[in-house]
């Protein structure tokens, strides 16, 4: 069996796209001023690592309206779902090799 750490995914370093996966792995979608205030970041740093997850096809965008107000709305694709419980199960065992 591989190393865990090999199979850690180098997209979920960051404690932002950490978040943001874990909030969507948890709701069925989130918006960006959910996203923003759980993770605590700025409108800038949070579009960013969004684009990032994206472009990985690891998340969809969905634009739409609340009223007159434009709502952006967050999804994990299957993909990312996948891709992020494989990165889980490889910390949990790294985690667990150290006990």
């Amino acid at each position: 069996m591989k190393n865990p750490i090999e199979q850690l995914n180098k997209i979920f370093d960051s404690r932002v796209r950490l978040g943001i996966m874990s909030a969507l792995i948890i709701n069925e979608s989130i918006n960006f001023n959910e996203l923003k205030e759980l993770i605590d970041v700025t409108d800038g740093n949070l579009a960013s690592h969004l684009k990032t997850l994206e472009e990985k096809g690891y998340i969809k965008v969905q634009k739409g309206f609340l009223g007159r107000k434009t709502n952006t709305t967050y999804l994990i694709t299957k993909s990312g779902s996948q891709s992020f419980k494989l990165h889980l199960d490889a910390l949990e065992r790294m985690i667990r090799s150290v006990k």
